[in-house]
C-alpha cells in the first residue's frame, strides 16, 4: 500500500460496493501528478492493464480481494487482463470511459422534457469512444448506490456500481451486447433491492422478469405506401371498424401462444377478410400476471416477449400496414403493480407512486397511481405515448381507465381521497398529462389517432386542448353501450317498455367523436357472451349488430364476438374457432363482414359518424312494435335507410321515404345466408307518392321479426349531385 496513492478505506469501500463515488476511484486518474489505473474483480487474484502501444503493465494488489492499482506511463486506452485460479479473461475497463448522458440531456430530463426518453435511458446498444457496448441508465435520485447486474458479471452489485449524475446513474459497459439478462440492484435505506428497468425495451418471459437488452437500431420497414396516407383514414370522416384482439387466446397452436410472426400471417389474414379496418391490441406492454390481460404492465417499454422479441412484433405491424389495416393499442397510464421488481418504491421512497394511498393506491385493481404531477413521472409517460408511435409505427393509442385518472375520488367513499387545490374532485395534473400526451402525440407524429375509454359525462374529451378539451381523437361510448345492451337482455315483449334505451344516445350522439365499443369488458367475468346476453337468439344477435353498425359512430368488437361465440371469453384458451363452422354462428360472422363492407363502401354508412348532418329519425318513437327506422346521409351519396324491428313478429309496416323512385334492399339480416328465414323485400322497393312520418314518400315493406333490414337510394343524379326530390 505504500507504493500506491489509495488508502485502505477507499479501497475496502470499493470492494464492499459502498463507495460513494466509485468512478472517483476506479479507472484511470491522474493523483499527484503520476497516472493510475485501479480496478477491481473479486475473482481475480492477478491484475495487468494493456495499453493500446506497449507491454502488459502488472497491478499492484491494495491489500483487499481483487482490488489493484497500476502505475502507467501516460494516459491512454486500454484493456484489462484478468487472473485468477487458473483461468484468464480479458475486458475493457467500464471506468475508463466518458459519461454518454450530457448536459442538455440532464437540463431536459430535469426539466420533464425530454421528447425521447428512451433513446438516454434504459438499455442503449451503442459504440462508445470505439468499443461496442451498452449504456445503461435509470432514474433513482434517493438510491445510495445503483449497480447493473447480470450474467455477465455474475449478479454481482460490487462489479459495475453506476455513476450518480445528479438524479440518475448511468454506466457504459463494454461487451455488453443484445440478449443480455440485466437488472439494477438498488441499494436503499432499506437495503438491497432487484428492480427491472422502467425503460427496458425487452424481459424474460414471465414468472421471469429480468430485463434484456434489445437493439432497436437498424429497423427496416415495407409501410411507406400506408404511413403516407393513413391520416385519410384515421379521422372523423373515415370508416374506421376495430378489431378488437387479446393476442394470448386468440387462436392457439395446441397449448402453445402464437408469435408474432404468426399473428402477422394468420391474425392479419383474418382481419382482412372480415372487412375491419384496424386491429387493436390489448396492451402488449411487458406485464408479469397473464391474468391482467396486460391491463398491470411493469415494462412500459417493452412489447411482450410472450409472442417474441422487438424485431418481430415490428414486423406484424409491418404486415398489417402491407395489408391496408391499422394497428391501435391500449395504452394503460392509469395504474400499474406493486411487483417488487417494478415501479414500486423504486429507489426506496414513492418515486413514480404517491405517497399517500388516498392518491397513490387503486382500491378497484390493488394497484397504484403514478404520480401524474411530479416533472419526471410525466415525461416519462408521454414519452412512452410517442415511443410506441415512433418506433413501431402504431397508428393509435386507447387510453385505459381514462376516468379513474381525472377524478380523484374514482371510486372512494368520503374520506378516502385528497381534493385537489381548489377543495375539488377533478385531478388537475391527470387531465395536463392527458393534454400533453395528445398534444406532443399528435404534434410529433403524423397520421395517428388516440381514443379513450372515459365513462362519464366529462366536458371535451375529443376536443381539442386549445379549446379546453383532452385532446384526444375519439372517445369510447360507453353510455350507448350499456343502454342498448340493457334493452336487448329484456324479452322482446317487454322491450316496449324500455324504447329509450336504444334512442336515448342520439340525444349526445355528437357531443364527442364516438367509437361504438363491444369489447372485452362486456364478456367476461360472468357478464356472458354476446349470445348469451341475447338469450342464445342469433336473430338477436344479428339485429342487434345491424342496429350497431347503421348506428353514428365508429365501431369496435371483441375478438369470437364477429361469431357469436357461444361462451363468454377465457383469456387462458384460444377462442372456439370451431363454432365458426357451424351454420348459425357462421351466418353471425358472414353478417359482420358484410356490414364491415358496406360501413367501408358506403359514405352515408360512415362520412357524417360525427356529425348531426349525417342521422334523421324517420320513425324513432313506435314503443308498441319495437320499430326503429332512420336515414344514414352523407354528401353527394346516396342515403341508406335503416330500419329495425326488435319483435320476433314480421310485420308489413309503412316507412317514410325522403325521395321517389326505387330504393335497392342492401342489407337484410334475416337473409338464410346469415341463418335467418329469407324473409324480405325481393330486393327492392318503390316509393309511393304518399307522405308519412314527415317525408314525402312513403313505401310498405316487410320487416322481418327480430332483423334490420337497409335500404339504398336508387341513383338520380342532377348537375353531379344526389337529387333531393319531392315530386
Amino acid at each position: 500500500m505504500q507504493h500506491t496513492p489509495f488508502d485502505f478505506d477507499t479501497v475496502l469501500a470499493i470492494s464492499e460496493g459502498r463507495h460513494p463515488d466509485p468512478f472517483a476511484v476506479l479507472g484511470l486518474h491522474q493523483i499527484k501528478g503520476a497516472w493510475w489505473v485501479c480496478a477491481f474483480d473479486p475473482g481475480a487474484e492477478q491484475m495487468f492493464v494493456l495499453p493500446k502501444t506497449g507491454a502488459p503493465i502488472a497491478g499492484i494488489s491494495l491489500g483487499v480481494q481483487g482490488v489493484f492499482a497500476a502505475h502507467m506511463p501516460a494516459a491512454c486506452d486500454y484493456r484489462l487482463r484478468w487472473q485468477g485460479y487458473g483461468t484468464q479473461w480479458e475486458q475493457d475497463d467500464p471506468y475508463r470511459f466518458s459519461p454518454v448522458l450530457g448536459a442538455l440531456d440532464h437540463h431536459l430530463l430535469a426539466e420533464g422534457k425530454h421528447a425521447h426518453l428512451w433513446q438516454v435511458l434504459g438499455a442503449q446498444v451503442m459504440t462508445h469512444q470505439g468499443v461496442d457496448g451498452t449504456h445503461f441508465a435509470v432514474w433513482a435520485p434517493n438510491a445510495h448506490r445503483v449497480s447493473v447486474v447480470g450474467d455477465f458479471n455474475h449478479w454481482d452489485g460490487r462489479r459495475a456500481p453506476m455513476r450518480k449524475s445528479g438524479s440518475y446513474w448511468q454506466i457504459f459497459l463494454p461487451n455488453v451486447t443484445e440478449g443480455a439478462i440485466y437488472r439494477y440492484e438498488v441499494i436503499t435505506d432499506q437495503g438491497a433491492v432487484l428492480k427491472s428497468d422502467p425503460v427496458g425495451f425487452g424481459s424474460e418471459h414471465a414468472p421471469a422478469n429480468a430485463s434484456v437488452v434489445r437493439d432497436l437500431r437498424g429497423a427496416v420497414w415495407t409501410d411507406a405506401d400506408w404511413m403516407a396516407g393513413r391520416a385519410g383514414v384515421q379521422n372523423i370522416t373515415a370508416p374506421i371498424s376495430i378489431y378488437e384482439v387479446h393476442l394470448p387466446s386468440w387462436r392457439r397452436a395446441g397449448d402453445r401462444m402464437l408469435s408474432y410472426v404468426e399473428l402477422a400471417d394468420q391474425l392479419v389474414e383474418y382481419a382482412l377478410w372480415m372487412g375491419f379496418t384496424h386491429i387493436e391490441l390489448l396492451p402488449i406492454s411487458e406485464y408479469p400476471f397473464d391474468g391482467s390481460w396486460g391491463y398491470q404492465p411493469v415494462g412500459l417499454f417493452a412489447p411482450t416477449i410472450r409472442h417474441g422479441t422487438p424485431s418481430e412484433f415490428r414486423a406484424l405491424i409491418d404486415a398489417a400496414h402491407r395489408s391496408g389495416l391499422g394497428v391501435l393499442i391500449d395504452w394503460v397510464p392509469g395504474h400499474f403493480p406493486s411487483d417488487a421488481h417494478g415501479l414500486a418504491q423504486f429507489d426506496g421512497t414513492a418515486l413514480f407512486e404517491h405517497s399517500d394511498p388516498k392518491e397513490g393506491f387503486h382500491q378497484d385493481w390493488n394497484t397504484l397511481i403514478y404520480n401524474y404531477g411530479r416533472v419526471e413521472v410525466a415525461n416519462f409517460l408521454v414519452s412512452n405515448a410517442v415511443y410506441w408511435l415512433q418506433e413501431y409505427h402504431i397508428d393509435g393509442l386507447r387510453v385505459d381507465a381514462v376516468a379513474s385518472m381525472l377524478y380523484r375520488d374514482y371510486s372512494r367513499k368520503d374520506g378516502e381521497w385528497i381534493a385537489n387545490k381548489d377543495g375539488g374532485r377533478e385531478n388537475y395534473e391527470a387531465i395536463a398529462l392527458l393534454q400533453r400526451m395528445n398534444t406532443e402525440s399528435y404534434g410529433k407524429v403524423a397520421g395517428i389517432m388516440t381514443v379513450a375509454e372515459e365513462s362519464t359525462a366529462f366536458p371535451g374529451v375529443s376536443a381539442p386542448v386549445d379549446h379546453g378539451g383532452l385532446g384526444f381523437g375519439f372517445k369510447w361510448n360507453m353510455g350507448w353501450m350499456n343502454d342498448t345492451l340493457r334493452y336487448m337482455a329484456e324479452d322482446p315483449i317487454n322491450r316496449k317498455y324500455h324504447h329509450h334505451l336504444m334512442t336515448f344516445g342520439l340525444h349526445y350522439a355528437w357531443s364527442e367523436n364516438y367509437i361504438l365499443p363491444i369489447s372485452h369488458d362486456e364478456v367476461v367475468h360472468g357478464k356472458g357472451s354476446m349470445l348469451q346476453k341475447m338469450g342464445g337468439n342469433f336473430a338477436n344477435l344479428r339485429a342487434y349488430y345491424a342496429f350497431m353498425w347503421a348506428h353514428p359512430g365508429k365501431k369496435l368488437l371483441f375478438m369470437g364476438c364477429e361469431f357469436g361465440q357461444s361462451r363468454e371469453w377465457n383469456y387462458n384458451i384460444s377462442l372456439d374457432w370451431h363454432e365458426a363452422d357451424r351454420p348459425a354462428h357462421r351466418g353471425v360472422q358472414l353478417l359482420v363482414r358484410y356490414l364491415n363492407h358496406l360501413y367501408v363502401k358506403e359514405p352515408a354508412l360512415h362520412a357524417l359518424d360525427c356529425a348531426p348532418e349525417g342521422f334523421e329519425w324517420i320513425e324513432g318513437g313506435d314503443t308498441a312494435a319495437s320499430v326503429f327506422v332512420w336515414a344514414r346521409k352523407a354528401a353527394d351519396a346516396p342515403s341508406i335507410i335503416c330500419a329495425t324491428n326488435m319483435t320476433p313478429v314480421t310485420r308489413r309496416y309503412r316507412i317514410g321515404l325522403p325521395k321517389r323512385g326505387d330504393w335497392q334492399e342492401i342489407l337484410n339480416t334475416d337473409a338464410s345466408a346469415y341463418g335467418g328465414d329469407n324473409q324480405g323485400n325481393f330486393g327492392k322497393i318503390t316509393a309511393e307518392a304518399i307522405a308519412h312520418q314527415n317525408q314525402p314518400f312513403s313505401a310498405e315493406v316487410t320487416l322481418p321479426g327480430l332483423s334490420a333490414v337497409w335500404f339504398k337510394q336508387t341513383e338520380h343524379r342532377s348537375g353531379g349531385r344526389y337529387e333531393s326530390q319531392t315530386q
